[in-house]
């Protein structure tokens, strides 16, 4: 499908881009780089400087080129300075989600094939500690105080490093934990193609006739879509700010603080900020970019949104393997196509997108199929699993396990992810969650809501859905279930309507579907 956003394409793709971006910032000198979650603030000599002295540390301690350093981290700027400082090492990275399954973690340093270990004390000392001491005597590194191995928080200054970086031929790499939104998390690689691809996404965000960006990150480190975050902004001379888990107030307080330009936000975490009071006395004037990623968001809540942010509210579609797919710029901007406020936009720079039937043929506009994706963003491979790898990536191009259709214009659908489609009924039908779930968003006493398909002894499959009513709402199941109805048909009304407080999230603060099916079988019978 063409009609892509054509993004300037002027970087190399080998090398190590750790020696691009130390030169990239060493122009940069006093600017300010970078204002951590705990509050310290670095410039760009800083962030050079810490990136060298960490890198040199590791060499210290033994660390050489083509060794993996496993990761159990958040959002703490050393976790920046050891990723980078690794890869100038020429190392691979290989990052593990804090929450992730125990018996997962407990695998990973094994199954990483780990050369080392870092964790994060304030956050990740107990379940760190238990990994470093099951797998020692693997050498070890903690951030932080207190734990075990050598703490890589504040390394000695390194006027030159211990190493020849003419002679480090291997370029570096980072496996990635996916979220498992549908299944076991899995490890994706992210080669030299991928880090090299960093600067095109600054170009798109930040022309160069514009102040430069003051980027807002509340994505964790372990996620590709962070560190593209991070990586962006750094390489176009701007700021970035972290955080973790801010609640409104203190979100609010840091975009009137820092003067955010840009920051990215989960539909859960956009619902928030539209049920909080404070929005309507927030200073706002200073975003320029509202992104709205990781899961789609009902149409609904989109059209409330751009009432707050206007022309800075866009979309973003992308996931782990791949950050970003396709991008709708300015969601409202168009009030003559109010339809593709469900799209998410057209595919992105040099991002190819096929929607395909089962057998691989390519489909028409208006049909429905598998999404498959091509460019410089997408993953090497899923780590160690060769049915995923010839089941998913073939010739460059990535299934993404989405269903979705594209317009006659270009723009593209998200129906549902493959494995939560429900099939239903005599006839098995197929039944999308998103439609569903946005159709039940436009009732005006729902925040939220989410669709999964549940056992049924006649249908197969039955629709279940769970709802967020807004405070002080009384909307009953039965009105969901009549409103689906007369928006759809009875086909894709849901047997059942269930009311919680609030959805779980997993920690890419995507409603946790997994948690919600969980929830329904551990009700009583």
């Amino acid at each position: 499908m063409d009609g892509r956003d054509t993004v300037p394409d002027s970087t190399p793709r080998h090398g190590n881009y750790v020696r691009r971006a130390l030169d990239v910032f060493a122009t940069y000198g006093d600017t300010e780089a970078f204002v951590a979650t705990d509050g310290r603030r670095f410039t760009y000599a800083d962030l050079r400087a810490r990136i060298r002295n960490t890198a040199a540390a590791l060499w210290g301690h033994g660390i050489r080129p083509g060794m993996t350093i496993g990761m159990l981290v958040t959002n703490s700027a050393e976790t920046f300075f050891v990723q980078l400082g690794a890869h100038l090492l020429g190392c691979r990275t290989a990052f593990g989600m804090r929450i992730a399954p125990p018996a997962f973690l407990r695998g990973l340093l094994e199954f990483t094939e780990a050369d080392a270990f870092v964790y994060q004390m304030d956050v990740c000392g107990e379940v760190g500690r238990e990994l470093a001491l099951a797998a020692a005597p693997l050498p070890t590194f903690c951030i932080g105080t207190g734990g075990l191995g050598p703490d890589l928080t504040d390394p000695p200054e390194a006027t030159e490093l211990p190493f020849d970086l003419d002679a480090i031929t291997t370029e570096p790499d980072t496996l990635f934990q996916t979220s498992g939104t549908t299944g076991t998390p899995k490890l994706v690689r992210m080669g030299s193609r991928f880090f090299h691809a960093i600067p095109q996404v600054a170009e798109f965000y930040r022309p160069a006739d514009l102040p430069r960006l003051r980027q807002l990150s509340l994505a964790g480190t372990w996620h590709s879509g962070g560190q593209s975050a991070a990586l962006m902004t750094w390489f176009s001379g701007g700021l970035l700010v972290t955080g973790v888990n801010l609640d409104s107030d203190l979100l609010f307080a840091k975009l009137a603080e820092e003067r955010i330009t840009s920051m990215l936000v989960t539909p859960p975490a956009l619902y928030q900020l539209l049920e909080d009071r404070a929005l309507a006395g927030a200073d706002l004037s200073s975003l320029r970019h509202v992104t709205v990623c990781c899961a789609p968001a009902a149409p609904a809540r989109l059209r409330e949104a751009a009432k707050w942010f206007g022309p800075a509210l866009n979309i973003v579609y992308g996931m782990t393997e791949i950050p970003i797919i396709t991008a709708l710029p300015d969601v409202a901007g168009d009030p003559a196509h109010p339809e593709r406020l469900a799209s998410c936009g057209r595919p992105w720079g040099d991002t190819r997108v096929e929607i395909r039937d089962p057998s691989g043929a390519v489909l028409p506009p208006g049909e429905a199929g598998l999404i498959w994706v091509k460019g410089d963003l997408v993953a090497e491979e899923y780590w160690k699993q060769p049915e995923l790898n010839a089941e998913n990536l073939a010739d460059g191009w990535l299934r993404t396990g989405d269903v979705g259709r594209f317009d006659e214009d270009g723009y593209l659908y998200l129906l549902d992810r493959v494995n939560d489609m429900i099939v239903t009924g005599v006839a098995s039908f197929n039944i999308f969650c998103r439609p569903l779930e946005d159709a039940l968003a436009e009732h005006p006493d729902v925040v939220q809501a989410a669709v999964i398909g549940v056992p049924d002894e006649f249908l197969g499959e039955a629709v279940h859905a769970f709802v967020v009513r807004a405070p002080g709402a009384t909307v009953t199941g039965e009105e969901l279930r009549r409103h689906v109805t007369n928006r759809l048909n009875e086909t894709w009304t849901p047997r059942e309507v269930e009311f919680l407080d609030a959805f779980p999230l997993n920690e890419s603060r995507k409603v946790d579907k997994k948690a919600l099916r969980s929830h329904y079988l551990s009700r009583p019978s």
